[in-house]
């Protein structure tokens, strides 16, 4: 088959195809043969064979003994994706109105893919003052943005290292941080303070605080942030968002004394839930 100009029905075939495959493997725990799927999805074990390999290389499927097959950890992290993306807009959306209207400025909802933030709701309107340069759906690197800092923080120090191997911590603007010495004690006091900062390190003239929302586990799932010009931006406002974060949180099963008297238990010294 040609991949110059793909006949729309050819397309759609493979689709269909492709679903019938991750159908069939859903319905087993356990790993599947070439054999069986074919005969399940009547498909002809080379055609089935060769979705499969497909499916494999975008890791929608995992290979396990050889000739054998299970669903891959990609749909799980899509699925994770969604399944935040939805609860959390939804808990979000009229809270995040709400501070938009009381500080006439950007509140975004964004959630963690990988080494990148995603941009799932924003509350805004031309009073805001400022364009709005990355749009829902956009995505932005986790080192420059107040929320990516914020689940930075959640990490532990070798997920951070392993970050910054990874990504090089390029910057988009002079007052990027690109050094891990210095991304290291920015996250300290991210996790002293419970919330974060971005002052112009992913555009120039536009400054954000952010505010961790956390699901019934005390586990970090997305981050409110307020973006605002950067000579607009109101320390005062910190408590505002913060405390429309806790609300959301609440929403989703939070409870802020249960997590901190969990963390009492686990580090004496340490009881306060960052």
């Amino acid at each position: 088959m040609s991949d110059t100009n793909p006949d729309p029905k050819t397309s759609i075939q493979v689709i269909e195809r492709m679903m019938r495959l991750l159908d069939a493997l859903a319905a087993h725990s356990d790993p599947v043969s070439l054999k069986e799927l074919a005969l399940r999805t009547e498909l002809h074990p080379s055609t089935a064979h060769r979705i499969l390999n497909d499916m494999v290389m975008c890791r929608l499927v995992d290979r396990s003994d050889p000739g054998t097959y299970r669903l891959g950890m990609r749909l799980l992290e899509l699925g994770n994706l969604v399944k935040a993306r939805l609860s959390v807009r939804d808990a979000a959306l009229t809270p995040m109105r709400e501070l938009h209207r009381q500080t006439g400025q950007t509140v975004n909802l964004s959630v963690r893919q990988g080494d990148e933030i995603v941009y799932i709701e924003r509350a805004y309107s031309e009073r805001s003052g400022m364009q709005v340069v990355r749009a829902i759906g956009g995505r932005a690197p986790l080192h420059l943005t107040s929320v990516g800092k914020l689940f930075l923080a959640a990490d532990e120090a070798t997920r951070v290292r392993a970050y910054a191997t990874r990504t090089g911590l390029s910057g988009h603007t002079q007052n990027s941080i690109t050094d891990l010495a210095k991304l290291e004690r920015e996250l300290s006091h991210v996790r002293q303070q419970a919330c974060a900062r971005d002052n112009e390190e992913l555009e120039l003239g536009v400054r954000c605080i952010a505010a961790g929302i956390y699901d019934d586990t005390g586990k970090l799932v997305a981050g409110l942030s307020l973006s605002a010009p950067a000579d607009r931006l109101q320390d005062s406002w910190l408590g505002q968002l913060s405390q429309t974060a806790l609300m959301i949180s609440e929403s989703l099963g939070y409870r802020p004394q249960a997590q901190q008297d969990h963390s009492h238990a686990s580090h004496s010294s340490h009881g306060q839930h960052s």
